[in-house]
């Protein structure tokens, strides 16, 4: 069973709900973590089913939530019995992989129910407090049997700061997944820079190529390699209707800047380009004919498709994939689309600046 999430506000809301009725075990992993309002209303949950007895782990990323929670955060949940393990962390010491980040966001109760999206756990993403305007953000909620996927892949990650041994895994498994007779299909995936080929990359130029009528992509940034590049273009030069929409107010002013030297290719292609008006577009999807759709972490950039660990779920002919076109056409109502006529009018400074920017994107 799929439920798709249009705001992150919705998928929280649905989240307390299902930490609220854990009774075996809690796994969450994300990038930010703010001990503040809206995690404040977790960590209560959390810190009551610990003293239930529920085994509850929470696993961040230190570069991602630094300057969010105070720096006795781990003492206070590892004294309510909470386990907590930070990855990758600053101190004590910088090395080659602090580029890498742990950019997954990830919640399994008891084997049975899963979350997933573009939405951390800080106020931000939940419009308690907006600095970029309306932050518009989605997730996905999953039951049944694709959520063993979610649970392996946090025990993964879990294990992998100690190299320490997954004991007794099949505890966390259930012997008999709740049965769903909904239509379509369901599967997680993950990417990890230690994988050896970008696999979410991947699935994202599969989706783009395999497309004979539509291709609905969100992303915060648009920092993309040649070969995705060339795959939207030839897309919409197919005749495919290619739209992407961003933010229309920038969390990164240099970023959106480098974002916006690669418009001029893509619209002299046929690739139609919005932006997000109320704000800042952070919700990562893609949906293809209206049929396939891809909900997760995955920016469109270099540091989701090659530097970070990141997850995402694939669906196909899914009941909530209505809902995620749904949620795109209310999209494009609500924003601007930038003009055709920016793919062919630069002056020569302009072409000179954004052929600069584009000189350092694999860095950003």
């Amino acid at each position: 069973e799929l439920v798709f999430y249009k705001e992150a506000s919705l998928g929280l809301e649905a989240q307390l709900e299902a930490l609220s009725q854990a009774r075996k075990f809690i796994f969450m992993e994300y990038h930010a973590i703010e001990d503040r309002q809206s995690f404040g209303e977790i960590k209560e949950i959390l810190r009551k089913k610990a003293e239930e007895g529920v085994e509850v782990r929470l696993f961040y990323d230190d570069v991602g939530s630094i300057g969010f929670i105070d720096p006795k955060f781990v003492q206070e949940l590892e004294e309510w019995g909470i386990q907590c393990r930070i990855f990758n962390p600053i101190v004590p010491m910088v090395n080659l992989f602090m580029n890498n980040r742990d950019h997954r966001k990830i919640t399994v109760v008891d084997g049975q129910i899963g979350f997933t999206g573009g939405y951390n756990l800080a106020d931000e993403y939940f419009n308690i407090h907006s600095p970029y305007g309306y932050w518009k953000d989605t997730g996905i909620r999953l039951r049944g049997e694709a959520v063993g996927t979610l649970t392996l892949l946090f025990l993964e990650m879990w294990h992998a700061m100690d190299d320490s041994p997954v004991r007794g895994l099949y505890n966390y498994l259930p012997r008999h997944w709740d049965r769903y007779t909904g239509q379509g299909y369901c599967a997680p995936y993950a990417y990890a820079p230690t994988d050896g080929f970008p696999l979410g990359e991947d699935v994202y130029l599969n989706m783009i190529q395999s497309a004979t009528e539509s291709i609905y992509i969100t992303t915060p940034y648009l920092i993309i390699t040649d070969e995705m590049s060339r795959a939207l273009c030839l897309a919409a030069k197919r005749g495919v209707d290619v739209r992407i929409v961003l933010p229309g107010v920038p969390d990164k002013t240099f970023v959106y800047a480098v974002s916006r030297s690669y418009y001029p290719r893509l619209l002299r292609a046929g690739v139609r380009i919005y932006e997000y008006t109320p704000g800042f577009m952070h919700s990562k999807q893609v949906l293809v004919d209206h049929v396939m759709a891809a909900v997760g972490t995955f920016n469109l950039d270099y540091r989701s498709f090659y530097h970070h660990f990141e997850n995402g779920v694939l669906l196909y002919e899914s009941p909530c994939i209505f809902d995620i076109a749904d949620d795109f056409h209310e999209l494009f109502r609500t924003s601007t689309e930038v003009s055709p006529d920016k793919g062919h009018n630069r002056s020569l400074f302009t072409r000179m600046k954004q052929g600069a920017l584009r000189l350092i994107a694999p860095l950003l």
